[in-house]
């Protein structure tokens, strides 16, 4: 129906008729002669109905926004002085000799051109196919569509094989919450929908496929945020006989590949790498933002023998903490409202306050600084914290003392939301792979173990005695590749012996019968002679969110869901029929309209 996108118009092709077909941006009457903006996913074009053309110029006038057209015409330069330099097509216009409405557009809910901003989520999503025309809109999924063929040429360059893994498969012990779909032929039993295609790709391996890459859709039902949505896209990759230098050589090749051909950013050679011990005590973090000039300094030995009981116990605590955030220059930077901000802030961390010392003057001593808690400290200690922290004047210092974990996300927190308040974050993108994870965390609530990240994850060769003996200090084989704050994705060399794989069931609680019942064919398939092996899987969704300059994932998916998991264009998830349920062998529990019920 068309020769041209209406964004390729060019001087090329000047006297030329072509025909082009697109919406209807925008109209304007000057004098008698009717100016359309036309636009397509490639742009916009000026179009031009002249008087002369009485029949096309009637039709011209019924025109309203968003109108589907066909028109035919001649290319010409715009009369000089009306050019629109700030537009691709700017230079030239479509003088029009046919006109076709395609369809026409009832009263819109709200304008295309309007800023994002102005018109609320909620309604954007419930009209998403009128959002989606947006210009930007529009240029991030051709950016995501250069992105996923780029990367595809990249694994099929380096020898992998795509391949794909089943979407229904077997519900999971650990982890989020699965999707259950029930199975009409076998009553009473479900599918799950696959959180990741992590046991798959593993078979895959020991099926001899050596290396393997896919673009898969995964599943979870959790509660989400800016960056989390019930289904996603993540690259999976996995490959054999291969370490750890391996992955980060591939992963970094593949981010060099899509910076340079997307961004036209040339990216370091190799990435930087920082243990998860490090990246706790200096970022209190484990995908720490290395944009922002602060870090956080450990002063535990320093306040061991103070006075002041909320600094001393958590410093003589085993599993606590004490720590210091040096903001240079938030003295005078920060106002007391702006500190108590801070204060309830850190509380959703589960901190019990914000301890500050404000730095006056650093020759003045005890008598230069300015805080409730000076009084509680004696000077030898307030000069070491001082020193330690390379206080100058001017500044404040932040203190976090308490158990390590909440030590570590308080003032891990803060740092980021005060960087950004202060604007101190530095431009550009920083990588980096956070290595040597802890296996295994303890969940207090259940009172028992849990994979760090997943039970298929390879111990250290030193950490493998320690495994049932003290399974907190066992180190796993894991890497997460974190860009600006921001962990991308993660992945492990894999366990391949049956016997260990059945050993780290053991110690998280998962019994030999069910460890059988869930994880069977694995452990079936282990026995049959299984290569090393090892992988990663990155968020799709996520890197694109980043490297477009989106603000949540939201905008680079075609058809997200909310807050609440739920789709406002289709209104999923929806009630189906009694007939339906009857077939599936499934019966609903109606919940009550409310508590009193």
């Amino acid at each position: 129906m068309r020769t041209h996108y209406c964004g390729q118009v060019s001087e090329a092709l000047l006297d030329k008729t072509i025909t082009l077909c697109g919406w209807v941006a925008n109209r304007r009457d000057h004098g008698g002669v009717i100016f359309v903006d036309l636009r397509d996913r490639e742009g916009i074009v000026q179009i031009v109905f002249n008087p002369t053309q009485k029949q096309n110029f009637e039709l011209a006038n019924q025109i309203r926004h968003e109108y589907v057209l066909k028109v035919v015409g001649v290319v010409r330069k715009r009369p000089a002085g009306t050019e629109n330099l700030q537009r691709k097509t700017g230079k030239i216009e479509v003088d029009v000799t046919e006109l076709t409405i395609l369809n026409r557009a009832d009263p819109l809910p709200f304008s295309v051109d309007e800023y994002a901003d102005k018109v609320s989520e909620e309604v954007r999503l419930k009209y998403r196919v009128l959002d989606l025309r947006r210009p930007d809109m529009q240029a991030r999924f051709q950016f995501r569509a250069k992105a996923t063929h780029l990367i595809r040429n990249y694994f099929d360059k380096n020898g992998f094989l795509d391949i794909e893994t089943p979407i229904l498969t077997k519900a999971t012990p650990e982890g989020a919450r699965d999707y259950l779909v029930p199975s009409r032929t076998q009553p009473g039993h479900f599918f799950a929908l696959p959180q990741s295609p992590q046991l798959f790709k593993q078979l895959l391996m020991v099926g001899g496929m050596d290396r393997y890459y896919q673009i898969a859709r995964c599943f979870r039902d959790e509660d989400l945020r800016a960056d989390r949505q019930p289904e996603f896209t993540q690259l999976d990759v996995e490959a054999s006989f291969i370490d750890e230098e391996f992955m980060y050589e591939l992963l970094e090749g593949l981010m060099k590949t899509l910076f340079k051909e997307l961004l036209q950013v040339e990216l370091p050679d190799t990435f930087p790498r920082m243990t998860y011990r490090e990246a706790m005590l200096r970022y209190g973090s484990d995908k720490p933002d290395l944009r922002i000039p602060l870090e956080l300094v450990e002063i535990s030995d320093l306040v061991k023998q103070s006075e002041f009981h909320v600094f001393a116990h958590p410093a003589n605590d085993p599993e606590g903490r004490v720590a210091a955030l040096r903001i240079p220059q938030g003295g005078e930077k920060l106002s007391r409202k702006e500190i108590d901000d801070y204060t309830h802030f850190v509380k959703q961390y589960k901190a019990k306050g914000l301890a500050y010392i404000k730095v006056n003057d650093v020759e003045k001593g005890v008598e230069g600084l300015q805080s409730p808690i000076v009084k509680f400290l004696k000077e030898d200690v307030l000069q070491a914290i001082l020193k330690a922290t390379g206080a100058q004047n001017g500044d404040i210092i932040f203190f976090g003392a308490d158990k390590s974990k909440i030590v570590s996300d308080t003032l891990g927190a803060l740092r980021v939301k005060i960087a950004h308040d202060l604007g101190l974050v530095q431009e550009g993108w920083r990588f980096l792979w956070v290595v040597d994870f802890p296996m295994f965390e303890y969940d207090e609530d259940a009172k028992r173990w849990v994979a760090l990240h997943h039970p298929f994850t390879a111990p250290h060769v030193n950490a493998l005695e320690t495994l049932e003996k003290n399974p907190g200090a066992c180190l796993s084989r894991a890497y997460d590749i974190v860009l600006n704050g921001t962990e991308l994705g993660g992945g492990s060399i894999r366990i391949h012996d049956a016997a260990l794989q059945q050993s780290v069931f053991d110690l998280l609680g998962i019994e030999k019968e069910q460890a059988c019942a869930k994880f069977g064919f694995l452990l079936d398939a282990l026995r049959l002679g299984s290569p090393p092996m090892g992988g990663i899987a990155l968020g799709i969704d996520r890197m694109m969110m980043l490297m477009s300059g989106a603000q949540s994932i939201r905008e680079v998916i075609a058809f997200p869901k909310t807050q609440t998991a739920t789709c406002p264009l289709t209104n999923a998830p929806s009630e189906v029929d009694e007939a339906q349920l009857k077939e599936l062998s499934v019966a609903v529990k109606k919940q009550p309209k409310d508590r009193k019920e």
